[in-house]
């Protein structure tokens, strides 16, 4: 495997794009946004240069991590050479589809395609595709060039040598991939959002504050970011989006989003993405400062 080509230049993207292009592949970056192209590639060499500064690489690997990436604002030609496809794009599921169709279509019939989706179905992903023994999971976590898990989960028809060929992959990124299978949430988020949701609910319940229980969990429970903060951080729409997801599929009340959350996204309180959430987000500061309206 040689090519990769990564659809989608947001956080995770880049990311995905930036570990690829270090290990000395070969990477298309792909995004109907050139401006979105380019704040990708500062994001990446800004990444590398903090790396460098810490002594992780040297100047020269910098230089030929940014010259291994190359940019297309089309998936017809930014998959035609791939040998594998990993899509990033927005976690929505219509869209995910009509992407997957697109790859499908315009890709070398011996390409793997891979979604780092967080929780939508792979099995679906996979179902519109002509190939769907070749798809798969591929769920990194964010920053990607930092956490060391790789969630790869095998939809209903992955076959086992896709599965090797990723687990393998991931290990020659310096990943610890973790093998899961195909229901929603998967395991990451069906452990992870409804102890995020009962954070909420016990601030909405008014049984504690936003910093108690974010001390309580990182002191007790030795985590090292709060639930909220890291809600914040994730996206409060991601999280509202990957709870219907576990509510919608496995049909159990446990999981339904919490109103408070419903209510911050409807408002376009979406966490650090929109500067505000639990906390406000200062520019450069680097401060936690509880949103006012959870001030009493």
């Amino acid at each position: 495997m040689k090519n990769i080509s990564v659809i989608g230049a947001g956080t995770m993207g880049n990311g995905i794009a930036h570990i690829f292009a270090q290990n000395s592949f070969s990477v298309t970056l792909i995004d109907v946004s050139a401006p979105q192209l380019e704040k990708a590639l500062a994001t990446i060499a800004k990444n590398l240069d903090r790396q460098v500064a810490k002594e992780v690489i040297t100047a020269a690997q910098k230089e030929a991590t940014i010259n291994n990436i190359s940019t297309c604002v089309t998936i017809a030609d930014g998959v035609k050479n791939a040998d594998l496809v990993v899509e990033a794009a927005t976690e929505n599921t219509t869209l995910k589809l009509n992407i997957f169709k697109e790859i499908d279509a315009h890709s070398p019939a011996a390409a793997i395609l891979a979604s780092n989706t967080s929780s939508i179905s792979i099995t679906q992903i996979a179902a519109v595709t002509k190939r769907p023994s070749q798809v798969i999971g591929m769920h990194f976590m964010n920053p990607v060039p930092v956490m060391k898990l790789v969630e790869v989960i095998n939809g209903y028809a992955t076959d086992a040598a896709v599965t090797d060929t990723i687990v393998t992959l991931s290990k020659q990124l310096g990943k610890i991939p973790s093998v899961v299978n195909d229901y929603p949430g998967f395991i990451a988020n069906r452990i992870l959002m409804p102890m995020i949701n009962e954070a909420i609910i016990s601030l909405y319940e008014g049984v504690a504050g936003v910093n108690e229980i974010d001390t309580i969990m990182k002191l007790g429970m030795a985590h090292p970011m709060g639930p909220l903060q890291l809600a914040d951080f994730i996206g409060l729409d991601v999280c509202l989006s990957i709870l219907r997801v576990l509510h919608d599929g496995l049909g159990n009340p446990k999981y339904a989003p919490c109103p408070l959350l419903i209510n911050m996204v409807t408002a376009g309180r979406l966490g650090v993405k929109s500067g505000e959430g639990f906390y406000t987000y200062i520019a450069g500061s680097k401060e936690l400062v509880v949103s006012k309206q959870f001030i009493k």
